[in-house]
């Protein structure tokens, strides 16, 4: 991992350089995936079968529901049992995001009225291959569930023509009926598009790696994607002399062992901690049988600081707007109100970003690659559409009218001005 110190005269430069560093790479992706989503448009199906067995070995792109139940019929009670807790609090948490509908009456009697409709169609795309996430479809099916969505697509990719069972358990448990084993840009670009097989939809969200991001930021416009760049993974951890530097390690790997371009920050004020965590990252490495992604991830992308004060810890904070934000220290109450850019905040040595992502409620889905400056994570308002209705009465537009005619010619749209005109009645 590089090593920063806020002492340092050229810290803030050497901040941004691995910031940008990560983002190119990440953005470097989006030409290669644009051939592949112009295939797919022109060669459908048959294109989707040709990407999935040069990526997946995979050459089943609809599985039989016979193939599903099977599959789920291997799956551990454990997991099943775990996967029923994850949806239950997930369900609760997002239920009470639900907005309401506005209608107001101004003394003109015009009514003004703002409607959330729900999507017709969402694509939730779940990583999958050789790892698979049976939180994501959770994480992507359950908001729009809530939100009234009624057709809900699932796009996972598997591996030699099989998927995840834990994965295919969690798409029965949130009812989802179209389930296509197909990944990567090709599979983007199926559901923004359409082929023989797969119908079309209106959004595409979940998180994905960095060709994945890039295939939907390409077909952006044509379909709707998330308000954020969805992946690869961050997490920040800010410590303290109190941190358990096992704990920290452990954090970091967990968020590093995702992708190789994962992000994965250590910030503290305590330089011995600092050092201390760096070793037992060494440690835990040789533990994990993802260890491989993970230090792939730590030794390009992550980074450990030594800054001197906690306002400085704030404005680093707020400038990598990471994905997760572990403040992991004592006195975290003085942190929160000046944090501004985060997808997620976990507040106090308990409040684990792995916990977060699983079974406590909160949506995994967060905004990487600094958007959590401008977007938040996936929610139940993802899945709306907001329309404005407008009943104007006969007082009302001769009331208002004069002032709307005088901005309109004002702006050089007569013809909106004669409108209004031809309605006012003729004194």
């Amino acid at each position: 991992m590089k090593i920063l110190n806020s002492n340092s005269r050229n810290f803030e430069k050497n901040l941004d350089s691995l910031l940008l560093q990560r983002k190119k790479k990440v953005q470097s992706n989006s030409v290669s995936v644009s051939s592949i989503i112009k295939d797919v448009i022109k060669n459908g199906d048959k294109a989707l079968v040709k990407y999935e067995k040069r990526f997946n070995q995979n050459n089943v792109i609809v599985p039989s529901e016979k193939q599903v139940s099977n599959s789920i019929k291997s799956l551990d009670k454990k997991v099943k049992q775990a996967i029923d807790i994850a949806y239950n609090r997930i369900y609760k948490f997002h239920s009470l995001q639900k907005f309401k509908n506005i209608s107001y009456v101004d003394k003109y009697k015009n009514k003004l009225e703002y409607k959330y409709i729900p999507l017709e169609s969402v694509a939730i795309y779940v990583p999958g291959s050789t790892a698979s996430y049976p939180s994501s479809v959770l994480m992507n099916a359950i908001p729009a569930i809530v939100a009234g969505v009624k057709r809900v697509v699932m796009i996972n990719p598997g591996f030699k023509g099989k998927q995840n069972p834990a994965v295919l358990y969690a798409a029965r448990k949130c009812k989802i009926k179209e389930i296509y084993s197909i990944g990567g840009p090709s599979a983007i670009a199926a559901a923004a598009y359409g082929t023989k097989k797969i119908n079309k939809v209106n959004k595409i969200v979940g998180p994905g790696n960095s060709y994945v991001a890039a295939a939907k930021k390409e077909v952006f416009g044509d379909v709707g994607i998330e308000g954020m760049t969805a992946g690869p993974s961050e997490v920040t951890i800010v410590c303290d002399k109190f941190s358990n530097p096992e704990w920290i390690a452990s954090d970091l790997i967990g968020q590093a062992e995702h992708d190789k371009l994962a992000q994965c920050i250590c910030i503290s004020k305590n330089k011995l901690l600092i050092n201390k965590v760096q070793t037992k990252i060494s440690k835990q490495l040789k533990e994990i049988p993802r260890a491989s992604i993970a230090r792939k991830s730590l030794m390009s992308n992550g980074i450990l600081m030594h800054i001197t004060s906690d306002k400085k810890i704030i404005d680093i904070v707020n400038k990598i707007a990471p994905e997760h934000l572990e403040l992991n220290i004592r006195n975290y109450k003085s942190f929160v109100s000046k944090i501004k850019n985060s997808g997620s905040i976990c507040l106090g040595r308990y409040a684990v970003m792995a916990m977060t992502d699983y079974s406590v409620g909160s949506n995994h889905v967060l905004p990487t690659n600094g958007s959590a400056k401008y977007s938040s994570g996936i929610s139940v308002n993802e899945f709306y559409k907001r329309i404005s209705y407008i009943n104007l009465s006969k007082k009302g537009i001769e009331s208002l009218g004069p002032s709307v005619i005088t901005l309109a010619n004002y702006e050089g749209l007569s013809g909106h001005a004669q409108s209004v005109k031809k309605r006012i009645r003729r004194k």
